[in-house]
Formats: C-alpha cells, sequence, structure tokens
C-alpha cells in the first residue's frame, strides 16, 4: 500500500483510494516536485494532510471546500480558507470574518489561522491539495481531485448529520457526492471580493450551521 503520512482514522477509511493507480501516480509526481523544489510547492509537504491530522473523521461535524491552496509563500498550511499565524488575511477569509460578525455577534480576529475550527471538527478542505508558487491552479487535474471528490463521499456515506458548507461554483458541483436525506447542505456564492455581495453576506450559514447540530444533539461550533 502506498504509506501516506497521515491521521490513522482516515488512513483506514481511504485505504483502498490509496492503493488506486491514479492515486500512486499522484504520490510520485508530487513527491518528485517537493525534491525538485523548482518552483517551490505549496503547503509544505509536512502540511498536505494537515486538515485531516486536525480533524479525524468520527470527529468531522462541518466540512467546508475551497478549491486550491493560496500559492504565495509562506500562506498555504494545509487548510481551506486558512492561513498561518502573521500572514495578512486574505479577502476572502475577511468577508467570511465579516458574516460570522453580521450573523452570530463574533467580533473579527486578528489572525487568519482556523486551526481553531480544524481542532472542533470543521474538516477545512481543499479540492487540490498542493500548488506551485505563483501559479494558482497549476496542481488541478493531476488525481487530486478525484482523491479529495472519495473523501466527501466517505463522508457522506459513513458519517450522520454533517453540515457542508459550500460556496462558490465550483462548491457546489459537489452537492452530488452528498446525501442530502441525511446531512444538511447550504450553498452560496464564493466569499470573494468579486461574489460575496451576490448572496454571500446575509447567507447566515454560520448561525443555521449551529441550530442544525443543536438539533441533532451535537456541540455548535465556536466560530
Amino acid at each position: 500500500m502506498t504509506d501516506v503520512k497521515i491521521e490513522y482514522s482516515w488512513k483506514e477509511a481511504l485505504a483502498d483510494e490509496f492503493d488506486k493507480e491514479y492515486f500512486k501516480e499522484l504520490s510520485e509526481k508530487i513527491r518528485a516536485d517537493f525534491l525538485l523544489n523548482k518552483p517551490p510547492v505549496y503547503p509544505p509537504a509536512s502540511l498536505v494532510f494537515n486538515a485531516f491530522n486536525l480533524t479525524p473523521l468520527g470527529e468531522v461535524r462541518v466540512v467546508i471546500l475551497g478549491q486550491d491552496p493560496y500559492h504565495g509563500e509562506g500562506q498555504a498550511h494545509g487548510l481551506s480558507f486558512s492561513v498561518a499565524d502573521g500572514v495578512r488575511i486574505p479577502p476572502s477569509l475577511k468577508n467570511i470574518y465579516k458574516e460570522i460578525e453580521a450573523d452570530i455577534g463574533t467580533k473579527q480576529p486578528d489572525s487568519g489561522n482556523l486551526e481553531r475550527w480544524a481542532k472542533q471538527g470543521v474538516l477545512l478542505l481543499n479540492a487540490t491539495l498542493t500548488v506551485e508558487k505563483s501559479k494558482p491552479g497549476s496542481h488541478q487535474g493531476r488525481g487530486w481531485e478525484q482523491f479529495t471528490d472519495a473523501v466527501i463521499k466517505k463522508i457522506s456515506d459513513k458519517r450522520e448529520h454533517i453540515v457542508f458548507l459550500l460556496w462558490g461554483s465550483f462548491a457546489r458541483s459537489k452537492k452530488t457526492l452528498i446525501d442530502t436525506n441525511k446531512h444538511l447542505v447550504l450553498e452560496a456564492p464564493h466569499p470573494s471580493p468579486f461574489s460575496a455581495h451576490t448572496g454571500f453576506f446575509d447567507a447566515g450559514h454560520f448561525s443555521k450551521t449551529n441550530q442544525y447540530l443543536r438539533q441533532h444533539g451535537k456541540p455548535e461550533i465556536n466560530w
């Protein structure tokens, strides 16, 4: 089996996926890119599966789907929409914070690090888990999407009463992977400055998420 450094519950749940030919080829390509480092690949190799390591399968309560890691130096750390402490908060995340404050009153923090969400059961999943420096979308179409589609399907099949937050047309296209009879899917435009004003603001997804979790006997997320 391909030896993937990933949290045990995910390693067990995705064992079949790791053995598929596409994943072996993907792993070899990504490993070669990291070794060559021309151009650099983000996030650092140790953080590619950070979302999984911080949020084991059995602890997932919410899934927030992004498309691609940030492609600037020091930004990406394996969590969708999140940046490490000390890194300037990106525009989409600023808008997420604005909507949280408008929706539930939580003041906007100074840091864009969303590890605190991940540790509460929010899986911050990008559809593509690596990217070349300064080249957004450069690792799309290599096999990551097939892998992360399998992750979404696995969560849908194995768990119950998960909230999936799908923002933007790309994320919304993944709705077909989710059993909407046993999960809540909330859709809105992307929080980027180009589209946030077309329906992301005032969607109330954060209060709706907590209300749903509460109704199903799960702890709310401290956004």
